[in-house]
C-alpha cells in the first residue's frame, strides 16, 4: 500500500481509537473540535488526511496532542493497515458493520413521533448537499416559486431562526434558497437569496459548523453584491466578519464591520432608522470581537458606539429591539474581556422577559451562565443554562453550552439533575 496512504489510515485509527476511550460520540467531537462531523467520520475511516490544525484542534478534545496525533506510522500500526486492507468488508471491526442495524433498529423501536430521516442526525446536510451540488439532491417544488411565496419564506425563516427552531429551518432553508434563485427578476432573485444565506449563516454558527459558516456567508455576500439592497449587503457583511472570527482573525473581522458600518451611514438612499439600528448592530459584532482579541479600549469604544446607534435609531422609530440587542453583546463584551463581575451587574439591567424572541432570551441566559462560570459560581451558572433550555431547548446543543456542562458535572453532587441536562446538551455522561 502507498506509505501516506497507509499514514492517513493509521492517524485516522487513533482517532478513532482515542474517542472511543474517551466514550465520546462523533457529533460530540466534532463539534468540541469546531469541524463537521462528516470530515471526522473521513478522517477516522482514513478517507481524509489529517491537517495539522485539525489535528490540533482533535487533539485538545481527545487529551493529547497533535504532533502524537500525526507521529509516523510504527511498524505495528502499518501490519495492522495491511491487515485491515486485506480483510473482507463483512469481518472488519466497525461501526461500519454495526451502523445499519443500529440505524434500523431506533427507527423501529423509536415512537413514531420521534422517528426522523437520514438528515436529522445532521441537521445541515441538506445544506451542505446545496452547496456542494446545487439543487440536482434537492426535491422538485411542489409548485412554480413567486417573489410572494418567496418573501413569506424569508419570513417564516426568521421567525424560525428567532423561536430556536433549528431543526425545522435547517430543512427547510435549501428549498427556500432554490426557490429565491428562481423567482422574480434577477435582482429580486439575488437580494432573496442573500437574505436566506444570511439566516443560513446564523444557523450554521448556532450549529457549530465552521465550514459551512464560511461558504455560506461567502455565498451570502456574492448574492448581496449583485442585488445591490444596502441593508442586505450590510448584514452579509457582518456574517462574513463573523466567519473570519471564527477562523482567529479578529482584526480583519472588526475591521469588516466598522467600515461596512460607516459606509452605511453614508448611504442616503436607506431610511436613517433602518441604516441607525444595523450601524448598531454592526458596531456591536464589531465590539464583541475586538473583546475577544483582547483590545480592551477599543471593544468599549464601539460598544458604545453601538449603544449610541441604537438608541438614535430607537427615537427615529419607536423600536427599541436594537438597544436591546446591543444590550446582550455588552454582556458577551464584558466576558470576552475577563469582567465577569461587571458582566453580571450590566445583565442585571436586562429584563429577560422583555426580550423580543426566545432565540434572545436564550442567548441572554447563556451568556450570563458564562460569566457566573468565569467568575467561579456553579450554582448560579446551572440556574442559567436551565433559563436558557426553559426559553429555547434546542439552543443547550451548542458548543458554549456543552462545554459549561462539562465543566457542572464536577459539582454534580451540588447541582441536583446536572448529570440529566448534561445528557441533553450532548455532552456522553453515564446517567
Amino acid at each position: 500500500m502507498d506509505r501516506s496512504k497507509t499514514q492517513q489510515q493509521v492517524e485516522g485509527r487513533r482517532v478513532r481509537r482515542l474517542r472511543k476511550k474517551l466514550g465520546f460520540t462523533l457529533d460530540y467531537v466534532a463539534q468540541s473540535a469546531q469541524i463537521s462531523t462528516s470530515l471526522l467520520e473521513k478522517i477516522e475511516a482514513g478517507q481524509r488526511a489529517l491537517s495539522p490544525p485539525v489535528a490540533s484542534a482533535l487533539a485538545t478534545v481527545l487529551g493529547t496532542t497533535g504532533a502524537e496525533l500525526l507521529a509516523p506510522a510504527s511498524p505495528e500500526e502499518v501490519s495492522v493497515s495491511d491487515t485491515l486492507t486485506s480483510t473482507p468488508a463483512g469481518e472488519l471491526e466497525d461501526d461500519v458493520r454495526r451502523r445499519p442495524f443500529l440505524g434500523l433498529a431506533a427507527a423501529v423501536l423509536a415512537p413514531a413521533a420521534l422517528q426522523q430521516d437520514a438528515h436529522a442526525a445532521e441537521p445541515l446536510s441538506r445544506l451542505e448537499d446545496l452547496l456542494l451540488y446545487g439543487t440536482g439532491r434537492l426535491p422538485a417544488p411542489r409548485q412554480e416559486p413567486t417573489a410572494q411565496s418567496v418573501a413569506a419564506a424569508l419570513t417564516a425563516s426568521r421567525q424560525e431562526f428567532r423561536d430556536a427552531r433549528y431543526d425545522r429551518l435547517a430543512a427547510a432553508l435549501p428549498a427556500r434558497i432554490a426557490a429565491a434563485q428562481m423567482a422574480g427578476t434577477p435582482e429580486q432573485q439575488a437580494v432573496s437569496t442573500a437574505a436566506l444565506y444570511n439566516v443560513a449563516v446564523r444557523l450554521c454558527i448556532k450549529i457549530g459548523d465552521n465550514n459551512l459558516v464560511a461558504v455560506t456567508a461567502d455565498r451570502a455576500l456574492t448574492a448581496a453584491r449583485a442585488g445591490g439592497d444596502p441593508l442586505v449587503l450590510a448584514e452579509a457583511q457582518r456574517m462574513v466578519s463573523s466567519s473570519w472570527r471564527r477562523q482567529g482573525s479578529l482584526a480583519r473581522a472588526t475591521d469588516i464591520v466598522v467600515v461596512a458600518a460607516e459606509e452605511l451611514l453614508a448611504d442616503t438612499t436607506v431610511p436613517e432608522p433602518e441604516r441607525l439600528a444595523l450601524r448598531g448592530d454592526l458596531y456591536a459584532t464589531a465590539a464583541y470581537t475586538a473583546a475577544k482579541g483582547g483590545d480592551r479600549g477599543y471593544a468599549h469604544a464601539l460598544i458604545a458606539e453601538a449603544a449610541d446607534s441604537a438608541a438614535a435609531a430607537g427615537r427615529a422609530s419607536g423600536l427599541v429591539d436594537g438597544v436591546q440587542g446591543v444590550a446582550l453583546h455588552e454582556v458577551s463584551v464584558h466576558y470576552e474581556l475577563g469582567d465577569a463581575g461587571r458582566a453580571i451587574e450590566h445583565a442585571r439591567t436586562v429584563d429577560p422577559t422583555a426580550l423580543p424572541t426566545a432565540e434572545r432570551q436564550a442567548r441572554f441566559f447563556t451568556d450570563v451562565a458564562r460569566a457566573f462560570d468565569q467568575w467561579g459560581k456553579p450554582e448560579q451558572c446551572y440556574r442559567a443554562l436551565l433559563a436558557a433550555e426553559q426559553a429555547a431547548p434546542q439552543e443547550v446543543r451548542r458548543g458554549a453550552v456543552r462545554d459549561l456542562a462539562v465543566g457542572l458535572l464536577r459539582h454534580d453532587r451540588r447541582l441536583p439533575g446536572v448529570r440529566d441536562f448534561a445528557a441533553r446538551a450532548g455532552v456522553p455522561v453515564a446517567l
